[in-house]
């Protein structure tokens, strides 16, 4: 008779990481594996995708069926879970779920005194003044002790030496605008804070490409700047004139071929006035067009990064990502001096609706699965985690105050979390990932 055996191998101290060898052999039903190994009836074979299993740790607290259990027990090794990949299996739970599938976006902010955040500020040299905000004189520390709780299960903490196993041999790119360089900053941050410095590179000289690099996990987490994700060129003509081409893949699109991992957002550019608005003129058909609706110019766009997406990403090999809006504080909602996050439904968004809808009907549509990483209403209620007058060492909040990006230590941390989650256990079916579409 056939079994499947799964035997641990323990790599060195410090690793984290507990790496499942399987191999299937001819053995009596008496017979038993050795002590490091576990034996599976054929029966079970089949639930299980061979070769696309691991046990990691820390990952969210699930429950296995009665008929696993005892071929999952975990051999009195305390704090292991599964980690679920494509193919693999497909019947575990979250525990404490109540529903058949758990939103990590809907939940609530805890407060908890005694916790530190996932890094210091001095270990991560390399971040921007713009979110340093420790650095540039904030006094208070409150902000960064706050950590968010779904409703219908229980999120992994991050653990950065299990991201990078998880990243092992693999590109992430981020693009688009500042707030997904904040998340770049934060997601650098928090792999270059859990491994040697030595064994890692940073280049972070260029505005419009920053990258981080382990060396032992042979992985990059790059970020591109590509605020409307789509081409940007100037025209010199007497004034450069601007021209925003609605129907052409921003220049970076080679350099996000093949990353397995891409997250991508825009939306602040395309509602900038005055002399906040980066273009003079729309480009499409090969027509010049001075006036059109943003809503009419920000659906072409989204089309073309949409039709590029279904044309060079493989499903199989590479996960999309598409961060929703992250919420500004302005008007009577201002960020200046707050320390509390706002605890209530009250925020009113300035954030044009036409847009946001746009983006999701534009997934919706698309061939290729993208996962909406919807982080807004969580960021809502967080008045109190923006730079303010702290984004620089001035303190005139009037002329300095921002209450656009996020701190760090602070917020990204949280929607890095997230993501984390979400590609821990990417396949899994009872896990809600594309909320509020």
């Amino acid at each position: 008779l056939t079994f499947l055996v799964l035997c641990l191998n323990q790599r060195p101290p410090g690793d984290n990481v507990v790496a499942i060898r399987t191999m299937s052999i001819s053995m009596k039903s008496t017979d038993q594996p050795s002590n490091h190994c576990k034996k599976i009836p054929p029966n079970l074979t089949s639930s299980l995708g061979i070769g696309q299993l691991e046990l990691s740790a820390p990952v969210i607290n699930m429950s296995t069926t009665t008929s696993e259990t005892d071929v999952l027990k975990q051999s009195g090794s305390k704090g292991i879970g599964i980690k679920v990949s494509p193919l693999a299996i497909k019947n575990v739970k979250i525990s404490e779920s109540k529903n058949s599938k758990c939103n990590l976006f809907d939940g609530k902010w805890v407060y908890e005194p005694e916790a530190n955040p996932p890094y210091k500020l001095s270990q991560c040299p390399f971040l921007s003044d713009q979110v340093s905000c420790q650095r540039n004189g904030r006094p208070d520390f409150e902000y960064e002790k706050w950590s968010w709780e779904a409703s219908e299960c229980e999120l992994p903490r991050f653990n950065g030496t299990d991201m990078l196993e998880k990243l092992r041999d693999k590109r992430v790119i981020i693009a688009g605008d500042s707030l997904n360089r904040n998340q770049w900053e934060s997601l650098a941050c928090l792999l270059y804070s859990s491994i040697p410095s030595t064994r890692t590179h940073i280049d972070v000289k260029d505005a419009s490409y920053k990258v981080f690099k382990s060396k032992d996990y042979n992985c990059s987490v790059e970020f591109y700047w590509s605020p409307f994700l789509i081409q940007l060129d100037k025209i010199n003509q007497g004034n450069s004139t601007r021209i925003l081409r609605l129907a052409k893949i921003s220049k970076f699109e080679k350099k996000w071929r093949g990353a397995n991992i891409m997250v991508f957002n825009t939306g602040h550019w395309w509602v900038h006035r005055g002399k906040t608005k980066a273009w003079d003129l729309f480009q499409y058909k090969r027509k010049l067009v001075e006036d059109m609706e943003i809503e009419v110019a920000f659906k072409k766009a989204m089309k073309t990064w949409a039709h590029w997406i279904d044309r060079n990403v493989e499903p199989s090999k590479t996960i999309v990502f598409f961060r929703s809006i992250s919420p500004e504080h302005k008007g009577n909602q201002r960020c200046d001096h707050a320390t509390k996050p706002m605890m209530n439904e009250s925020y009113v968004s300035f954030f044009p609706e036409p847009i946001i809808e746009i983006v999701k009907k534009t997934i919706k549509g698309m061939e290729t699965p993208v996962k909406y990483l919807n982080i807004t209403k969580l960021s809502q209620y967080r008045r109190d985690a923006h730079p303010s007058m702290y984004a620089r060492k001035q303190r005139e909040p009037e002329f300095y105050g921002d209450c656009s990006h996020w701190c760090l230590p602070g917020l990204p941390d949280t929607w890095n979390r997230l993501l984390y989650s979400l590609i821990a256990f990417e396949g899994r079916r009872d896990l809600s990932i594309a909320s509020n579409m």
